[in-house]
């Protein structure tokens, strides 16, 4: 597992470099069959990840190789799930939140994940089982590259999560930028009639590390996402303590399915509401 999460540390930090340096510039924008954005930053981080990962001899699910027949990856029990860039919607806008997302699938779950954040500078990382951290600084590189990725020994400058939120008696629910919709107003709506409702907004898997780290307390996704979006993430909630169910089902969400789109989910951070907000 060091040897994983070395390599899929590495690959996040060169995909977001080369995305960093097409972000700051013009470029152009396609659009898919089902009409998502395409850029040419998607395409050169999708390279750019799958040549390193293919090293570790792993088969590479990537949003941009999701052609790959269900016939031929039904019988992968460990993958690597990978997103490119996450939020390419954000990443037009040029507002920053948008992620790179690399996940090791392990008999259907996420048990790895590494989240980074180009230009907010910020790198999370989950070992469900171990622990999850955050990292933040001018030069990752520089930095990551002093640590073995031993999860019991890593210390400074890697912050372990969740970090625990000095004001009380507030929900707060992180909810997308793109995304929003009735389903999601009902139930932040009924969330009210339990506490003060705090609204914050983000983009890309940002906001599954947000709960993650515990600025954020539940994240409600009443709508379409696809595994590659939420792996990765989700490893990071998972391994802070928190969890991400399917909406209305205490089940969590499962990867590899012969349909790669995800039911709608609700994310849970390890806090004290924890349950209250469960049984909403």
């Amino acid at each position: 597992m060091t040897a994983f999460m070395k390599n899929a540390v590495d690959a996040a930090l060169r995909a977001g470099d080369a995305i960093l340096q097409i972000y700051e510039r013009d470029f152009e924008v396609e659009f898919k069959d089902d009409e998502s954005p395409l850029t040419e930053a998607d395409k050169a981080a999708h390279y750019i990840i799958c040549d390193a990962l293919e090293e570790l001899g792993l088969p590479v699910l990537s949003e941009e190789s999701r052609t790959v027949p269900y016939e031929e990856r039904k019988s992968w029990n460990r993958f690597w799930l990978v997103d490119p860039l996450d939020g390419t919607k954000e990443f037009i806008k040029k507002n920053g939140e948008f992620t790179v997302n690399i996940a090791l699938i392990d008999d259907g779950r996420p048990v790895m994940g590494v989240v980074y954040a180009p230009v907010l500078k910020t790198l999370y990382m989950g070992l469900v089982g171990q622990g999850a951290f955050r990292v933040k600084g001018d030069d990752l590189f520089q930095t990551l590259e002093k640590e073995r990725f031993d999860f019991s020994t890593l210390g400074k400058p890697c912050e372990k999560l969740p970090h625990l939120r000095s004001e009380q008696g507030v929900i707060k629910v992180v909810a997308s930028r793109s995304h929003m919709n009735s389903e999601t107003e009902d139930f932040i709506a009924d969330l009210e009639k339990t506490g003060r409702v705090e609204l914050v907004s983000s983009g890309s898997s940002l906001k599954l590390c947000m709960v993650a780290e515990g600025s954020a307390d539940v994240y409600p996704r009443i709508a379409s996402t696809m595994e590659w979006d939420t792996a990765a993430a989700q490893a990071v909630v998972e391994a802070s303590g928190g969890s991400v169910v399917q909406y209305g089902l205490a089940e969590p969400l499962r990867y590899n399915k012969e349909n790669l789109l995800n039911p709608y989910f609700v994310v849970f951070g390890k806090n004290h509401r924890h349950a209250q907000l469960h049984n909403t």
